[in-house]
C-alpha cells in the first residue's frame, strides 16, 4: 500500500467503500422491491432498466473522462450514487424508481456499475509502472471483493436484526437503502482529494467520439465478447442468485448475506493466484482456462438436490470465478495508448453492464415460473462456455505476459 503512493491509497479506499455500499444493498434490493408489491416481472425490468441507465452514465461519463479530467467525473458519479439511493428510500411508486434507478447510479447485482471502475483503472494505471499493473489490479479487486463481502453480510443481518426488533421487513430494508446515500456523499468527498497526478496525458486532437484512436478496432472486438460473458453473468447477478435461494429453500435475509460474504472473499482470494499464473501462461490463457472450471459448477447449481449442496457448489465456483478479471482489466489497458485508457476501459465496461441490462428481465420471468427457476444458472453457464472458447479463438495470437 506504501508502493502506491496517496492517489493510489485513496482509490483503493473509494473501490472498498462503493463495493460495501453495493454488497449490502444487492442482497436485499429485489426483497424489498417484493415487499413493496411488485411483481417478479416487474421487478425484472426495473433491474434491466436501472443497468441500461448506468452504461449510458458511464459512456458519457468514462469516454470524457481522459479530456475533461477524471477527478471531476469520479465526483459526479459519486453524485449520481446519491441520486439514485434518496428517491429508492422515499417513494414506493414504479415510475420514480424506474426514473432514479436509470438516471442515477445504483447495483443490483453486487458488481461494479457506473464509470468508477473505468476511471480508477486508468488512473491506477497512470501512477503505476506496467510491470505492476496485474499484481495491483489483483489486489484491487480483493479488496472490492472483500468489502461487497462484508456489505452482503452486513445488510443482510442487519436487516435481520432490524426485524428481529420488531422492524417491518420493507422498513429494514428502506435503512440500507438510506445508508446506500449516504456512501455516495463519502465518495464524493474522497474523489475530490485525488490530485491531478492520476489525469492523463495530452492526446491526439483527432480522438473519436469514444475517445480512441489507434486502438479503436482492438476494443470495439473485445468490448463485443466482454458483453456476451456479461449477459450470461446478468441471468445470476447476486440479487437474483440470492433470490433464488430464498424460493427455492427458503434462505433468511441473514443466512443470505452470510453467503455472499464467503463467495465474495473466495472470489477476491481467487483474483490473487492470477497474477502467477498470469505470469506463466499468459494473460488471455489464465482468462479461459480458469473461466471454463467455474461455469461448469454454475450449470450445477440448480441440480443441486439441498441447501447445503448447494452453498457448497456455489462457493467453489467462486473460489475459481475471478481469476479472469485482473488479467481482463490488465489486457485491456496493455493493448491501448495511455490517453485512451478511461475511454477503453469505459467502453468495454460500458460494453459489459449492456450485455447484462438484458438478462435480469428474462431472468425474472424464469422464476416467476417454479419449472424454470433453475434455468437462469444453467443459461448463464452455458454462454458463458461459448464466450471463453471465443476469446481464445480471438485474442491467442496477441497474448500478453503479467
Amino acid at each position: 500500500m506504501s508502493a502506491l503512493g496517496r492517489d493510489g491509497r485513496i482509490l483503493f479506499l473509494t473501490r472498498c467503500a462503493r463495493m460495501f455500499a453495493y454488497g449490502f444493498l444487492s442482497v436485499v434490493m429485489v426483497l424489498y422491491l417484493a415487499g413493496l408489491g411488485f411483481s417478479d416481472g416487474r421487478i425484472g425490468l426495473l433491474l434491466t432498466l436501472t443497468l441500461l441507465g448506468d452504461t449510458l452514465v458511464s459512456l458519457w461519463i468514462t469516454t470524457r473522462a481522459d479530456r475533461i479530467g477524471r477527478r471531476p467525473m469520479l465526483v459526479a458519479g459519486a453524485l449520481l450514487m446519491v441520486g439514485a439511493g434518496i428517491p429508492f428510500a422515499l417513494s414506493t411508486r414504479f415510475l420514480i424508481l424506474l426514473a432514479a434507478a436509470t438516471l442515477g447510479v445504483i447495483s443490483p447485482s453486487g458488481n461494479e456499475v457506473g464509470p468508477f471502475l473505468a476511471i480508477e483503472q486508468a488512473a491506477l494505471s497512470q501512477i503505476l509502472p506496467d510491470q505492476r499493473r496485474t499484481g495491483v489490479f489483483a489486489w484491487y479487486n480483493l479488496a472490492g471483493s472483500f468489502a461487497t463481502a462484508c456489505g452482503a453480510l452486513a445488510g443482510g443481518w442487519t436487516a435481520q436484526a432490524l426485524q428481529g426488533a420488531g422492524m417491518a421487513p420493507v422498513a429494514s430494508y428502506r435503512v440500507l437503502v438510506y445508508a446506500y446515500s449516504g456512501a455516495g456523499l463519502v465518495l464524493a468527498a474522497l474523489f475530490a482529494r485525488v490530485s491531478r497526478a492520476v489525469e492523463a496525458p495530452p492526446g491526439p486532437a483527432g480522438a473519436g467520439t469514444l475517445g480512441l484512436h489507434k486502438s479503436r478496432g482492438t476494443v470495439l472486438r473485445l468490448a463485443a465478447l466482454f458483453s456476451l460473458d456479461a449477459f450470461a453473468g446478468g441471468f445470476v447477478i447476486q440479487s437474483i442468485v440470492a433470490y433464488w435461494f430464498h424460493l427455492r429453500f427458503g434462505a433468511a435475509p441473514g443466512l443470505l448475506g452470510t453467503i455472499f460474504f464467503a463467495a465474495n472473499v473466495l472470489a477476491g482470494f481467487s483474483a490473487l493466484y492470477a497474477v502467477r499464473l498470469a505470469k506463466r501462461i499468459g494473460l488471455i490463457r489464465t482468462m479461459v482456462v480458469t473461466h471454463i472450471p467455474s461455469n461448469v459448477l454454475l450449470l450445477l447449481v440448480p441440480l443441486m438436490p439441498t441447501l447445503p449442496l448447494a452453498i457448497a457448489v456455489l462457493l467453489l465456483r467462486f473460489s475459481i470465478s475471478q481469476m479472469d478479471v485482473p488479467t481482463r482489466q490488465s489486457y485491456t489497458m496493455a493493448v491501448v495508448d495511455p490517453d485512451e485508457r478511461s475511454a477503453a476501459a469505459g467502453v468495454t465496461g460500458i460494453a459489459r453492464t449492456t450485455g447484462a441490462a438484458v438478462a435480469p428481465a428474462l431472468a425474472g420471468q424464469c422464476l416467476a415460473v417454479p419449472a424454470l427457476a433453475g434455468a437462469p444458472f444453467l443459461i448463464s453457464g452455458t454462454l458463458k462456455i461459448l464466450y471463453d472458447l471465443l476469446l481464445y479463438r480471438s485474442f491467442r495470437q496477441t497474448e500478453r505476459k503479467a
